[in-house]
Protein backbone atom coordinates (compact mmCIF):
# COMPACT_ATOMS: atom_id res chain seq x y z
CA UNK A 1 0.00 0.00 0.00
CA UNK A 2 1.42 3.08 -1.12
CA UNK A 3 1.60 6.32 0.83
CA UNK A 4 1.46 9.94 0.14
CA UNK A 5 5.08 11.65 0.35
CA UNK A 6 5.17 15.68 1.70
CA UNK A 7 7.36 18.12 1.21
CA UNK A 8 9.15 18.43 4.45
CA UNK A 9 10.78 22.28 3.18
CA UNK A 10 10.15 24.62 0.57
CA UNK A 11 12.51 24.03 -2.44
CA UNK A 12 12.98 23.01 -6.21
CA UNK A 13 12.59 19.12 -6.59
CA UNK A 14 15.06 17.65 -8.54
CA UNK A 15 16.69 13.87 -8.97
CA UNK A 16 18.39 12.04 -7.09
CA UNK A 17 20.79 11.36 -9.57
CA UNK A 18 21.69 15.04 -9.24
CA UNK A 19 22.69 14.69 -5.66
CA UNK A 20 26.33 14.85 -5.06
CA UNK A 21 26.74 11.76 -3.27
CA UNK A 22 26.78 8.57 -4.81
CA UNK A 23 25.09 6.45 -1.67
CA UNK A 24 22.03 9.07 -2.81
CA UNK A 25 22.64 9.43 -6.32
CA UNK A 26 22.41 5.62 -7.06
CA UNK A 27 19.98 4.80 -4.32
CA UNK A 28 22.25 2.53 -2.60
CA UNK A 29 19.59 3.45 0.32
CA UNK A 30 16.33 3.59 -1.68
CA UNK A 31 14.23 5.50 -4.19
CA UNK A 32 13.18 9.10 -3.96
CA UNK A 33 13.61 12.54 -4.79
CA UNK A 34 16.07 15.63 -3.50
CA UNK A 35 15.23 19.22 -2.39
CA UNK A 36 17.14 22.30 -3.37
CA UNK A 37 15.95 24.06 -0.10
CA UNK A 38 15.09 28.09 -0.80
CA UNK A 39 17.70 30.00 0.32
CA UNK A 40 15.78 33.47 0.84
CA UNK A 41 13.56 32.49 3.35
CA UNK A 42 16.28 32.31 6.36
CA UNK A 43 15.90 28.90 9.02
CA UNK A 44 13.20 26.96 7.61
CA UNK A 45 11.02 24.35 9.79
CA UNK A 46 11.69 21.27 8.13
CA UNK A 47 8.75 19.13 9.01
CA UNK A 48 7.79 15.27 8.96
CA UNK A 49 6.95 13.86 5.43
CA UNK A 50 4.68 11.01 6.79
CA UNK A 51 2.90 10.54 9.86
CA UNK A 52 4.26 7.64 12.10
CA UNK A 53 7.17 7.67 14.78
CA UNK A 54 10.55 9.01 14.55
CA UNK A 55 12.64 5.66 14.67
CA UNK A 56 15.49 7.99 14.06
CA UNK A 57 16.66 11.35 14.62
CA UNK A 58 20.09 13.38 14.21
CA UNK A 59 20.31 17.31 13.81
CA UNK A 60 21.19 16.35 9.99
CA UNK A 61 18.86 13.73 9.10
CA UNK A 62 16.18 11.85 10.57
CA UNK A 63 13.68 8.99 9.75
CA UNK A 64 10.20 8.21 10.38
CA UNK A 65 8.45 4.77 9.87
CA UNK A 66 4.62 4.81 9.32
CA UNK A 67 2.51 2.46 8.36
CA UNK A 68 5.81 0.24 7.22
CA UNK A 69 7.14 2.83 4.94
CA UNK A 70 10.34 4.59 6.73
CA UNK A 71 11.31 7.76 4.79
CA UNK A 72 14.84 9.47 5.37
CA UNK A 73 15.04 13.24 5.09
CA UNK A 74 19.11 14.06 5.07
CA UNK A 75 19.73 17.84 5.65
CA UNK A 76 22.26 18.57 3.18
CA UNK A 77 25.28 16.43 1.84
CA UNK A 78 28.32 15.56 4.63
CA UNK A 79 26.35 18.04 7.30
CA UNK A 80 26.92 15.56 9.97
CA UNK A 81 30.63 16.85 9.99
CA UNK A 82 28.91 20.33 11.30
CA UNK A 83 28.28 18.43 14.91
CA UNK A 84 24.90 19.94 14.97
CA UNK A 85 25.81 23.10 14.34
CA UNK A 86 23.44 25.60 12.67
CA UNK A 87 20.61 22.85 13.29
CA UNK A 88 17.89 22.40 15.90
CA UNK A 89 15.41 19.68 17.22
CA UNK A 90 12.06 20.60 17.56
CA UNK A 91 11.41 16.77 18.26
CA UNK A 92 12.27 13.60 20.20
CA UNK A 93 13.26 9.92 18.74
CA UNK A 94 10.65 7.76 19.27
CA UNK A 95 8.03 10.50 19.33
CA UNK A 96 5.03 9.93 17.11
CA UNK A 97 3.98 12.41 14.80
CA UNK A 98 1.75 13.62 12.16
CA UNK A 99 2.80 14.56 8.65
CA UNK A 100 3.63 17.75 8.39
CA UNK A 101 4.55 18.28 12.19
CA UNK A 102 8.03 20.86 12.95
CA UNK A 103 11.04 17.74 13.30
CA UNK A 104 14.34 19.95 13.02
CA UNK A 105 15.15 23.39 11.84
CA UNK A 106 18.50 24.76 9.44
CA UNK A 107 19.35 27.96 7.59
CA UNK A 108 20.48 26.13 4.04
CA UNK A 109 22.41 30.08 3.27
CA UNK A 110 24.14 29.30 6.42
CA UNK A 111 25.07 25.54 5.83
CA UNK A 112 25.94 26.58 2.16
CA UNK A 113 27.95 28.73 3.78
CA UNK A 114 29.99 26.23 5.42
CA UNK A 115 30.85 24.60 2.30
CA UNK A 116 28.73 21.78 2.04
CA UNK A 117 25.84 20.92 -0.09
CA UNK A 118 22.43 21.87 1.42
CA UNK A 119 20.70 19.30 -1.34
CA UNK A 120 18.20 17.74 0.72
CA UNK A 121 17.43 13.63 -0.15
CA UNK A 122 13.86 12.66 0.46
CA UNK A 123 13.71 8.77 -0.12
CA UNK A 124 11.53 5.67 1.22
CA UNK A 125 14.18 3.57 2.61
CA UNK A 126 14.75 0.44 1.42
CA UNK A 127 12.54 0.80 -2.10
CA UNK A 128 13.44 -0.52 -4.91
CA UNK A 129 15.95 1.64 -7.20
CA UNK A 130 13.84 3.99 -9.72
CA UNK A 131 10.47 2.57 -7.80
CA UNK A 132 9.77 6.27 -6.54
CA UNK A 133 7.81 8.13 -9.58
CA UNK A 134 7.14 12.27 -9.32
CA UNK A 135 5.90 14.26 -11.47
CA UNK A 136 6.93 17.12 -8.96
CA UNK A 137 10.83 17.34 -10.27
CA UNK A 138 11.57 20.45 -11.97
CA UNK A 139 8.93 22.23 -9.67
CA UNK A 140 8.90 23.82 -7.01
CA UNK A 141 7.02 22.98 -3.81
CA UNK A 142 5.90 24.28 -0.85
CA UNK A 143 6.66 22.63 2.46
CA UNK A 144 3.58 20.32 2.86
CA UNK A 145 2.90 19.95 -0.75
CA UNK A 146 2.65 16.48 -2.42
CA UNK A 147 6.01 15.22 -3.20
CA UNK A 148 5.21 11.51 -4.34
CA UNK A 149 3.54 8.32 -3.25
CA UNK A 150 5.63 5.54 -1.69
CA UNK A 151 6.70 2.66 -3.61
Amino acid sequence: MSIPVIAPLPGKVVDLSEVPDQVFADQIIGSGVALDPDRTRGTLTVTAPIAGKILKLHPHAFVIVGKGVGVLVHLGIDTVKLGGEGFELLATEGDTVEAGAPIVTFDPTKTAGTGYSVICPVVVMDSAKNSVHADTIGTTVESGAPLFDSP
